[in-house]
């Protein structure tokens, strides 16, 4: 009986997964529109696309925002990864 009650739970855990990653996914589309925004407006006062002085202080926000579990380091990997893929669009 333990075992089954255990089956539903993961069930349910997943399902809770599923919905926030549909959030995150939502939330990433969103950053996306945001940077191309402003990616557009750059070249009107003479800015670089790459800003690497923002990124350190993307990183920085993360830091401060982290409440855990996820270390300081893992945000920053999932980060750089999230960046790369804004900086293709």
């Amino acid at each position: 009986m333990a075992e089954q009650g255990a089956q539903d739970r993961i069930t349910a855990l997943r399902g809770r997964i599923d919905e926030v990653d549909c959030r995150i996914v939502g939330l990433l589309n969103e950053r996306a529109r945001l940077a191309l925004e402003i990616r557009g407006l750059k070249p009107q006062v003479n800015q670089a696309l790459y800003d690497p002085k923002r990124e350190e202080e993307i990183f920085s926000n993360l830091a401060r925002c982290n409440e855990g579990p996820l270390f300081d380091d893992n945000l920053r990997e999932v980060y750089e990864a999230v960046l790369h893929v804004m900086k293709e669009l």
